[in-house]
């Protein structure tokens, strides 16, 4: 089935209902099908033939969305750019991409051969006679490039299939979000152009309405959850956070909220802890990577006393422990994280080595490592390639970031290997905090809850931590730019000293 079919047929069984919102503009089901299909069709008239690449650059809101499954109908590849990244980061993406088109709300320099701006879409939109676009597409041709999130290096595109994303919308309404129903409420606080996005196909086929949030604000959400009565939003932990300190955050009351999603990095469990007894038994957590949309895991919301497990696997999904020479791990071991079904990516764009290495025997590698206990339960340890070494001990930064982010003070850490004559590396953190804290007293706090080997030498203070655009903090720049400071004789601190 065509995305263009699943819309069509929302238009027909929910006709004048709202669909999508942003501010004050909303579009019911029939003229969110309606919108969708002028663009298509003029994006072909405009001499754009099904198969080229058009990237999308636009915050979160109605027109983007409209861009998005006009693409989908049209049978062109979406190319999603976050408007936080940086024009460089958006030109490298154009080129890798080929794209021949770019559809943003800014202007451009010219990279592509077709540049449609707002009024663009408006003229193009306002021209096109009514008529329904539904270009086929097969089911493993592309249908849209994600990238990477550069954590481990520079950003691959991800090519994505029709398989891929039908298998995504079945492993929610089967796993994740089960339950939803005509008139519920998906309020999108994150940026669509990554995890959230994916709730909007979902929601939007069972007759929800989507209610878009033009960039985060945590006081706006709050309002927004209980003025919209949301049954549904999903926040990556550091958002949640941020909700959660909040000081209208103490009057907040959801009674409609059923599920509370997030991802894109671990939680703290005090973080957890504190969103349950705000928002009650709602919270659920997804684990996938760019290469396996979303939906890789899942901890339900009944599960959360096993907060630090990525979750049992989608019902849809396989998961596996395997060593280095792709043998499974007996047991309970540990080992990388591999993954079957179809959920998988097709492979990444233009480059057939790293394709096949990454999915070789038919199961993607994804780089994490991680074990599984007797009951099925996956506890992500790390990245393979973010393992600490320190006196021949393998240390996994995350879990050290977990213990320092039990402390009540600290909001995010990154816990990172520095070079050492004596041990090979040694454990650093650099974290951001709540309120002003004395780093000596953080890191004695710490020492009872750490093996030796373990315990941080020292702790760097920020204001905050460098991102990716979809939320992860970037552990390589933390390292890179500790290593940078040492060799100027400073210290990257903030409200104090290491």
């Amino acid at each position: 089935m065509e995305i263009g079919d699943l819309l069509s047929r929302a238009a027909v069984r929910f006709g004048d209902a709202p669909a999508v919102t942003c501010g004050d503009r909303t579009l019911s089901f029939r003229e969110f099908d309606a919108a969708t299909d002028r663009l298509g069709n003029a994006l072909l008239r405009r001499g754009l033939s099904p198969g080229d690449r058009v990237a999308v650059l636009m915050p979160n809101g109605i027109e983007g969305l409209i861009a998005y499954y006009a693409l989908a109908k049209s049978g062109l590849v979406r190319v999603s750019l976050n408007v936080r990244d940086t024009p460089a980061d958006h030109a490298f993406r154009l080129r890798d991409a080929q794209c021949r088109a770019l559809i943003s709300d800014r202007t451009s320099d010219g990279v592509v051969e077709l540049n449609l701006g707002m009024d663009d879409l408006a003229r193009m939109t306002a021209d096109e006679p009514p008529g329904r676009c539904d270009v086929p597409r097969d089911a493993e041709a592309p249908y849209r490039l994600g990238y990477t999130g550069g954590t481990t290096g520079p950003p691959k595109a991800v090519t994505l299939s029709m398989r891929s994303e039908h298998a995504e919308i079945t492993n929610y309404l089967l796993d994740l979000v089960p339950d939803i129903r005509a008139g519920d409420v998906m309020v999108h606080a994150a940026p669509v152009t990554h995890a959230s996005g994916s709730f909007f196909l979902p929601h939007l086929i069972r007759g929800a309405h989507n209610v878009m949030l033009p960039s985060f604000d945590a006081g706006l959400l709050i309002e927004e959850l209980q003025r919209r009565e949301a049954t549904a939003t999903f926040l990556v932990p550091t958002m949640l956070a941020m909700v959660l300190d909040d000081p209208s955050i103490e009057q907040v009351r959801t009674p409609a909220l059923r599920r509370l999603c997030y991802g894109a990095s671990p939680i703290a469990p005090s973080v957890a802890a504190r969103a349950e007894k705000v928002f009650g038994q709602v919270l659920a957590q997804t684990y996938g990577q760019s290469e396996a949309p979303m939906t890789i895991t899942l901890l339900r919301p009944d599960e959360h006393d096993r907060v630090g497990s990525a979750g049992r696997p989608y019902s849809m999904v396989e998961v596996r422990i395997v060593e280095d020479d792709d043998r499974e791990v007996p047991g309970e071991g540990s080992g990388e994280v591999v993954v079957r079904g179809q959920i998988l990516m097709s492979g990444y764009w233009n480059r057939p080595e790293e394709t096949a290495r990454t999915l070789r025997g038919g199961w993607l590698h994804t780089g994490d490592v991680g074990r599984i206990d007797e009951d099925g339960f996956l506890y992500l340890l790390d990245r393979r390639n973010d393992v600490i070494i320190s006196g021949g001990f393998n240390v996994y930064p995350r879990e050290v970031e977990d213990v320092l982010l039990e402390h009540p003070d600290i909001r995010e850490a990154a816990v990172i290997g520095i070079p050492d004559e004596q041990w090979g590396e040694v454990v650093q953190a650099v974290v951001s905090t709540r309120r002003p804290v004395d780093t000596a007293a953080v890191l004695d706090w710490s020492r009872p809850r750490l093996a030796g080997y373990k315990r941080p030498r020292a702790l760097h203070v920020r204001d905050s931590l460098p991102k990716s655009s979809a939320g992860k903090i970037l552990r390589r720049i933390v390292r890179d730019e500790v290593l940078a400071a040492r060799a100027d004789h400073e210290t990257p601190t903030a409200h104090g000293g290491t």
